[in-house]
């Protein structure tokens, strides 16, 4: 490394359970990963920031002076445009430098490649003026960006932990009041495992957008009648009768019980009682594929052949959803015998290859 470059790392992330909650305002349960997007610093003395990835062809210099939009042609660079767009609007002083990203973190798996490149580029630049970020509002500022800037209106799940992770623990973040707690995750001799369907999908592209639509929909129904319900998450089931549209009702079934689950996985996993926890994540993925309808093909082959096969405990798909990545609880012993077999099914039903690995739970954005 030269003697003028400084490196850092922001970690992508997992949700364990309570999938599609954050833009509820209900619990969710993410955990920091050991891999992740690096980048390199050189500061330059003009007013140009020059981005490149070594994932990309694709490089983009940037004036400081200039305004940029998000702009399709830009790909994945509009991620740390964006950043640098709305430091700017903060009025945060900044300096033109060279950032090269390289990364194993598979783009699109539902690993939160895009959260990890917007933290990790604000933190970057933020260092160098600044000794004490804080960390709660980093994770705010990056929503925010992805929410205004690139269009996708997510939560804060998933920016909260790449900035906030903490090794072997998940996050257990009340998307509402933001208040969170860090949960010990003792897995002994079982592993998390990670399930890529090399199915990648945009959140832009996908029905994220739609789902947050029939949410907020569901939410407004309830509130005729419930005017004290905060959101989603805090209404009861019993309310799900009001909601006479069918594919609303499933929608706001799922967040319901999702929530309710959450907070059953925490108990289990402060009782280090891994096969409840196991059930828990297996009944998750089956009210995604079935009332929140986001898995598909791939994610389902992958999720349920993992609960069939000898030493997992559970599996269910991670993130967004429409592709992207699965995760399951494995007895160490049997992580081959399960590569294989879950492997052999995929291709046979998909025609497609799964990358399995097991991954550690990290700690969050930080300098190396």
């Amino acid at each position: 490394m030269n003697k003028n470059e400084q490196q850092f790392f922001a970690p992508g992330r997992v949700n364990l359970i309570g999938e599609h909650l954050d833009y509820n305002g209900g619990l969710v349960l993410p955990a920091a990963l050991s891999i992740g997007i690096k980048a390199s610093y050189r500061k330059r003395n003009d007013n140009r920031v020059l981005l490149s990835s070594s994932a990309h062809t694709l490089q983009k210099e940037i004036h400081l002076q200039d305004a940029y939009f998000f702009q399709p042609e830009n790909d994945w660079c509009n991620y740390p445009i964006g950043i640098i767009e709305h430091l700017k609007k903060e009025g945060r002083q900044l300096s033109g430098g060279e950032i090269h990203y390289e990364s194993n973190l598979p783009e699109g798996s539902g690993l939160s490649s895009s959260a990890a490149i917007e933290v990790l580029t604000a933190y970057l630049l933020l260092s160098q003026t600044e000794s004490d970020i804080d960390r709660v509002w980093l994770a705010n500022f990056c929503r925010e960006v992805e929410n205004e800037f690139i269009g996708v209106q997510c939560g804060i799940m998933d920016q909260y932990a790449v900035a906030l992770g903490k090794r072997d623990c998940a996050i257990l973040l009340d998307c509402d009041t933001l208040e969170h707690l860090y949960i010990p995750i003792v897995l002994e001799d079982y592993k998390l495992v990670l399930l890529n369907t090399n199915k990648p999908r945009s959140l832009i592209h996908s029905k994220y957008n739609e789902r947050k639509r029939e949410c907020d929909e569901a939410l407004r129904i309830i509130r005729a009648t419930q005017p004290s319900v905060a959101n989603l998450c805090a209404a009861s089931p019993y309310y799900l009768d009001l909601l006479q549209n069918e594919t609303i009702r499933k929608r706001a079934k799922h967040v319901i019980t999702e929530n309710l689950r959450v907070k059953e996985s925490v108990k289990a996993l402060r009782l280090n009682d891994l096969s409840t926890f196991g059930r828990l994540m297996n009944v998750s993925h089956q009210s995604l594929k079935e009332d929140y309808e986001v898995t598909g093909l791939e994610l389902d082959t992958l999720a349920e052949t993992a609960q069939q096969t000898r030493g997992c405990l559970g599996a269910r798909m991670t993130g967004a959803g429409f592709g992207g990545c699965a995760i399951a609880i494995v007895h160490k012993t049997a992580i081959e015998e399960f590569k294989n077999k879950v492997g052999e099914k995929y291709l046979s039903v998909t025609g497609l290859n799964c990358n399995i690995f097991a991954s550690e739970i990290g700690d969050g954005v930080r300098k190396i």
